[in-house]
């Protein structure tokens, strides 16, 4: 498995490397928190950030892909949203996160808007990306 992450920070990765014998299935963790690091590390596209914002179904789906063709994993994960408290909008409410999975079914996205603090929603997006991820699998 391999996570992509710029709101959770690490989270993700660091929830799974948690757990005993997680270095049997946890390849490994980008941290991609400015767009110039999705765009270095990941291959995210600049010009899919410049038009669809960072926070986005288009980028977290680049993501996931990217974390798969740069890592020796078979799935991941991939998160990018606005944990607040500030940097939100009409558009894009603080809580907002998109996610994307990819599995050897495909890529999978969706939104969510979580209620909290920055750590009540960093919280839950690292719950719902592992939950979801395991759903996906079973």
């Amino acid at each position: 498995m391999a996570a992509a992450e710029s709101c959770t920070g690490g989270l993700i990765s660091a929830a799974c490397t948690d757990l005993a014998g997680s270095s049997a299935w946890f390849e490994r963790g980008f941290v991609a928190y400015s767009n110039d690091a999705k765009t270095e590390l990941l291959g995210v596209d600049a010009a899919l950030i410049a038009r669809h914002g960072a926070v986005s179904e288009e980028v977290a789906r680049a993501m996931v892909q990217g974390a798969l063709a740069h890592a020796r994993a078979q799935v991941a994960v991939a998160v990018t949203g606005v944990a607040g408290p500030s940097g939100g909008s009409a558009a894009k409410p603080v809580g907002t996160v998109w996610f994307g999975w990819a599995t050897p079914a495909g890529v999978v996205s969706e939104m969510r808007c979580f209620a909290g603090d920055r750590a009540a929603v960093r919280a839950a997006t690292v719950s719902h990306a592992l939950q979801r991820l395991v759903a996906l699998l079973t």
